[in-house]
């Protein structure tokens, strides 16, 4: 139980008792709140709203509360004090009982794991590359985002269910099926098989800006390929196998993972039914030849359904695809982690699953995001994700070249650590609905000793310290001592008090972070944890030759190191053990 719920639940009685009968528990941790000064305590209740209910003057009902609880201050097991400022009753936490209660939760290897999600599923729709295309950097935050928010969801017990929604459909595979028929090499194909097939999706759009004969030829073979060519299909097969086996390469650099890949080829099958259904339900009318839902009384264009040429899009198949993943996963919550600009068409998507009753409707949830800019492209057209993932591993390891004590292969490993944790830290650190530029030298600030930067290799080199701390404690005076042992009347100095306050946010900032689907939250809190540490570093020693004081400052290095460990891995980051 957190301060809040123990100060509602001592409250609310007494709450009641004085006329606020229609109170509840939940209302009352929901007003309770840090003050804004913090010389007035640890936390604040506005009574406004409580004292009109009891029909009394606001700093009346303050002081009456104060009254009721003060005879059970000493007895407490969390707080020390209570006064009634004015309208507002404030709360003091005892700060040994508090440092205790931190030191035994962060003992614990499932501090800032939470319940609420035990026995629920969440799915996540993320990623989404495009076969036969290059992993663009366009993906990146669509996969970054995906991943922490997958991992957010299951350290609250969620059982996340991650479907990777392939562009695997389209017009594009008639264009690629005409270039590679001229201009493919199965050699060429077989060794670098994005680089060859995008370079002749390149070529067939060179070709067809000089010769409209080739858009024929392109529409020829995607219209084979709808009706099942054998040729076709398997060139289909055979470029979707390269591409994934490519993607996979890359998703495992990032060391990220997904349960099922059905891209849009996967619900080809369902789409008549969906078409049959909508018609079926009344909503739809035909426009100019194609089949439409009418969305105008909540100011939206209409969902079209099908094209007046009969051809489906991608409405016809988002609405089969949550329909099918509903099927399968009985899911309590699906997140669609696709850019802003998306945003209408998802809109039109959910409500037309509405209005035909499906059950899954209220459950879909768009989780929108904001662009990259300021990077150079490759040949003017599209930025490779590894490309920027090897540039920022040969930036880092310049730096790292002359780090004492780290062999050639141990700077290797640590610079493609330090650079996705760099690329992934940039994009989680900022609100996702921003678009953000990229930027290599900020990034990487951090990387060397002392060097400032709220960035991801700065999170990954505090980390690296406490781990290092961790080690020489252990070295030194053997296994780190239970916390119920630790007086924690020694941890009392303004510093350790701070880096305490700042560890004991943790569980609640995870809970936010997952709540309102902003990794962002949890990066910054990061950081703020990491400068606790440091400020605390910096003044105090941990390894001293007052053997009490030294175990209770270890297991507040231990306390940091477990809350930066597990933050890291939230956001999908690497977690080096040296730099």
């Amino acid at each position: 139980m957190n301060i809040q719920q123990h100060v509602a639940t001592l409250l609310t009685p007494l709450v009641v008792e004085l006329g606020a009968t229609d109170a509840t528990l939940a209302d009352i941790a929901f007003l309770l709140a840090p003050p804004r000064d913090p010389s007035m305590g640890d936390l604040a209740l506005p009574t406004f709203k409580l004292a009109k209910s009891a029909g009394m003057a606001p700093p009346a009902f303050a002081a009456a509360l104060a009254d009721r609880l003060q005879p059970l201050m000493d007895a407490d097991p969390v707080l020390c004090a209570v006064t009634a400022t004015g309208p507002f009753l404030n709360f003091r936490q005892d700060p040994v009982k508090r440092t205790q209660r931190l030191l035994l939760a962060v003992e614990s290897e499932q501090f800032g794991n939470g319940t609420d999600g035990v026995g629920k599923t969440v799915g996540l729709d993320y990623s989404s590359p495009n076969i036969a295309k290059p992993f663009g950097i366009g993906h990146l935050r669509s996969t970054a985002i995906g991943h922490a928010l997958a991992r957010l969801h299951a350290a609250r017990g969620y059982r996340v269910v991650g479907v990777n929604h392939l562009g695997d459909w389209g017009t594009q595979f008639g264009k690629l099926m005409a270039s590679y028929e001229e201009f493919g090499d199965a050699t060429a194909l077989d060794a670098n098989p994005i680089q060859h097939l995008y370079d002749l999706y390149v070529k067939f759009h060179q070709l067809a800006g000089e010769d409209p004969a080739w858009d024929d030829r392109g529409r020829d073979w995607f219209r084979r390929l709808e009706q099942g060519d054998t040729r076709a299909v398997a060139y289909w097969k055979q470029f979707r196998d390269l591409s994934l086996r490519e993607f996979e390469r890359i998703y495992a650099r990032l060391d990220v993972k997904f349960d099922h890949y059905w891209g849009e080829a996967h619900y080809n099958e369902m789409l008549d039914d969906v078409i049959r259904d909508v018609e079926a339900s009344g909503l739809s009318q035909v426009s100019d030849g194609a089949l439409v839902v009418p969305l105008d009384d909540i100011d939206l264009p209409p969902c079209l359904i099908r094209k007046s040429d009969g051809a489906t899009l991608y409405a016809t198949r988002d609405i089969a695809a949550a329909r099918y993943r509903y099927e399968q996963l009985r899911f309590d919550l699906f997140l669609y982690v696709v850019g802003a600009a998306q945003t209408v068409h998802f809109r039109q998507v959910f409500e037309v699953l509405a209005r035909m009753g499906e059950e899954c409707a209220p459950r879909l949830v768009h989780v929108p995001f904001g662009l990259i800019q300021g990077i150079s492209t490759r040949k003017g057209t599209l930025v490779f994700l590894d490309d920027i993932l090897n540039r920022g591993r040969d930036l880092a390891r310049q730096i790292l070249e002359d780090r004492a004590g780290l062999s050639d292969s141990e700077k290797d490993e640590i610079a493609e650590q330090v650079a996705i944790g760099a690329v992934i830290f940039q994009d989680l650190s900022r609100d996702r609905i921003k678009d953000y530029e990229f930027d290599w030298d900020a990034m990487l600030r951090g990387l060397r000793p002392g060097e400032p930067g709220r960035t991801g290799p700065y999170l990954q080199y505090t980390l690296v310290r406490l781990t290092s701390l961790l080690a020489h404690y252990r070295e030194q005076r053997g296994e780190i001592p239970a916390a119920a042992s630790v007086d924690a009347s020694l941890l009392q100095e303004s510093e350790t008090q701070f880096l305490v306050h700042t560890l004991e946010k943790f569980p609640a900032v995870v809970l936010q972070a997952g709540d309102s689907l902003e990794p962002a939250v949890l990066s910054r809190y990061l950081c703020d944890a990491a400068e606790a540490f440091n400020a605390f570093y910096t003044v105090h020693k941990v390894v001293t030759d007052d053997a009490a004081l030294t175990a209770a400052r270890i297991q507040l290095v231990r306390g940091a190191h477990r809350v930066l460990y597990q933050g890291l891995y939230l956001l999908g980051m690497p977690r080096p053990t040296r730099m």
